[in-house]
């Protein structure tokens, strides 16, 4: 690693020679399997863009320059090569570096990314604001190919390209092709246009014929003739024809050539495309052969590239298999995932029922309003999407399902806080504005069981829109299943107690179970309510099955807010003048990184916390 301790910065590259350079990636690729194989992370994306990564931050300052990634779990070259290597090896960790670009770390982080399809509207708004306050800096982008079937991401292109804003947008394709070569002669002339001789030939014209009396107008015409008869020749690319001067493709491992055309690029002063081929993994055989297990990875045996945690069941398996019991019972089932078959559980489905199953990628808007479609004809759409990324879907939600109060099963996987990604990440915020859609029901298991007999119920017995929420990981100690559809009870009493009732919801029943038992301990005898439905809140029940005290803790993994503490605490003080609500929950600021055992301790929703906030309220 002698190369790589020495690079603190765009100036520290700028001293390299080009061999190197070469060296520098190599050493990136060996520090990046080794560190991520103790922490865990997303690997095989930041070894596909290791040499990219080399050559942005050659050609661009980032303390000054502003790099703004798409999504950003590829910004790990970028942090090693801005002066934190050594946090590294508390990547992801609770006080440690985010796996995800972030403003408070270091200056070079131009902004948050966390969700895809943003980068070229931040990045654009950036160019024009350095226009505004006639400042001197360069601004890129940096989008993958599964960033750009997010319809947001053709938003910003749209209006960058005819911005007149200088602006580099490099698309980082590493799965598939955004437009067709076809034959020799395309081939050729990509070669050529991405040169950096044409590129200084089209930049000595251009400033010769504007220098001239006139020369803006005829630059202009010249331009019109020589695309026209470009059109004429050979089909041209989309970006051309949005109004980019598009470049590439371009090999994505060829170090020099990235070099020299991103120095290119970047001297044109205009909206320019570059177009970068890489290979996701590249450098390390396993990640290379599935790129999609090493895409975010736990702690893992790098010679074997083996995982080093047991393998074991989680919500996201058990709703695939409770899918494909639906989907073999009933022909109108049917799938739909954003870019997630893996993540959500659907891989068997996805095999085994081809046609009924609909990855619309890294859409979820798109997602939402087509399944309005299909249950409006007839179909039975279940939608598996992770809690923050609905997020994006609410107006489709609202319009397109609730307005019609179609027949539609949201599978909302995340729900909760997730742990390492972070505050992009975490799922804290869908039961706020699920409640507030019209008819929409919400449900919210505490097993597998009952997970698997609550989507049942929704796909079979309800007709009208539902969502079933369950959190990342497994279930707890409790196994059973309480549900019996809306005609049953809707909560569960888990213990009795006459000093106080705490309320909660989900897999949080096992944190206010330890919490109870620890109150016991102290001579406080807690009486434990789930609720099993947070729409049409099952107020009447709740308020039947209260302790003699009529103290209540509501306890809740969502945001101040968000959850059903108010709304809950207003229906029981209709219900019960002398019942009194607190509560407890994630609070108002956005939550970082940590393990979700070191975030319900920052957050006051692990055991001895929910005792003691309880000790506390029974105090006053």
């Amino acid at each position: 690693m002698d190369i790589l301790e020495s690079i603190n910065g765009h100036e520290d590259l700028l001293s390299l020679t080009e061999e190197e350079r070469t060296q520098l990636c190599g050493e990136i690729r060996e520090f990046l399997i080794s560190s991520v194989s103790k922490t865990g992370g997303h690997l095989a994306g930041n070894l596909g863009a290791v040499e990219l990564s080399v050559a942005i931050e050659t050609v661009y300052n980032t303390m000054e320059d502003r790099l703004v990634f798409d999504v950003g779990h590829q910004s790990y070259v970028h942090k090693l090569l801005t002066g934190r290597r050594a946090d590294f090896a508390h990547l992801r960790q609770y006080g440690g570096i985010s796996g995800f670009p972030k403003p408070e770390e270091s200056d070079a982080d131009a902004f948050v990314a966390g969700h895809a399809s943003s980068s070229v509207s931040i990045a654009l708004g950036m160019a024009r604001a350095r226009t505004l306050q006639h400042q001197d800096y360069h601004v890129v982008a940096l989008i993958g190919d599964g960033a750009c079937t997010g319809g947001m991401a053709y938003e910003g292109l749209n209006d960058a390209a005819v911005s007149g804003e200088p602006i580099v947008i490099i698309l980082n394709d590493n799965t598939m092709s955004i437009g067709r070569n076809v034959g020799g002669i395309s081939r050729h002339l990509s070669r050529l246009r991405s040169s950096e001789d044409y590129l200084d030939a089209k930049r000595i014209y251009r400033q010769i014929l504007k220098g001239l009396p006139g020369g803006n107008a005829l630059y202009q015409l010249s331009s019109r003739l020589k695309n026209r008869l470009k059109r004429f020749l050979l089909p041209s690319t989309m970006f051309e024809n949005m109004g980019f001067t598009y470049l590439g493709p371009v090999d994505g491992h060829d170090l020099p050539g990235l070099i020299s055309l991103l120095s290119a690029a970047k001297d044109l002063q205009e909206p320019v495309l570059v177009h970068v081929v890489t290979k996701k993994g590249c450098g390390y055989k396993f990640a290379e052969e599935d790129p999609a297990k090493f895409h975010g990875i736990g702690k893992f045996d790098p010679v074997t590239g083996k995982k080093l945690a047991p393998k074991t069941k989680t919500f996201s398996n058990s709703f695939g298999e409770a899918m494909m019991e639906l989907a073999e019972k009933n022909g109108k089932v049917c799938a739909i995932t954003a870019a997630m078959p893996g993540g959500t559980g659907l891989l068997h489905f996805q095999r085994t029922f081809p046609s009924r199953t609909f990855d619309v990628g890294i859409a979820e808007e798109h997602a939402v309003s087509m399944a309005g479609g299909l249950a409006k004809q007839g179909m039975i759409p279940v939608v598996a999407i992770y809690s923050t990324f609905l997020q994006r879907s609410y107006d489709q939600i609202m319009q397109d399902i609730g307005l019609l109060q179609l027949h539609v099963v949201l599978a909302i996987d995340r729900a909760g806080l997730v742990g390492d990604d972070g505050p992009t990440h975490h799922g804290i915020f869908d039961v706020g504005f699920l409640r507030q859609v019209p008819g929409m029901r919400i449900l919210a298991p505490v097993s597998f069981q009952e997970q698997q007999d609550m989507l049942r119920w929704a796909v079979e017995d309800y007709y009208g829109p539902v969502a079933v929420r369950y959190p990342r990981g497994g279930e707890g100690s409790y196994k059973a299943s309480d549900w019996r559809g809306l005609d049953g009870s809707l909560v569960k009493v888990h213990r009795q107690g006459k000093d106080v009732t705490l309320i909660t919801y989900g897999t949080l029943l096992e944190n206010v179970m330890e919490a109870a038992a620890l109150l016991a301990q102290q001579g406080i005898e807690a009486t434990v309510l789930r609720l099993m439905t947070l729409s049409d809140l099952p107020a009447e029940q709740a308020a039947d099955r209260l302790s003699e005290n009529r103290r209540v803790i509501v306890v809740e993994e969502v945001c101040a807010g968000s959850g059903i503490r108010e709304a809950l605490a207003w229906e029981l003080g209709r219900l019960c003048p002398d019942c009194r609500v607190d509560g407890i929950d994630l609070g108002r600021g956005f939550v970082p990184h940590g393990s979700q055992k070191e975030l319900y301790e920052r957050c006051g929703l692990d055991a001895q916390s929910i005792a003691r906030y309880t000790e506390e309220v029974l105090s006053r």
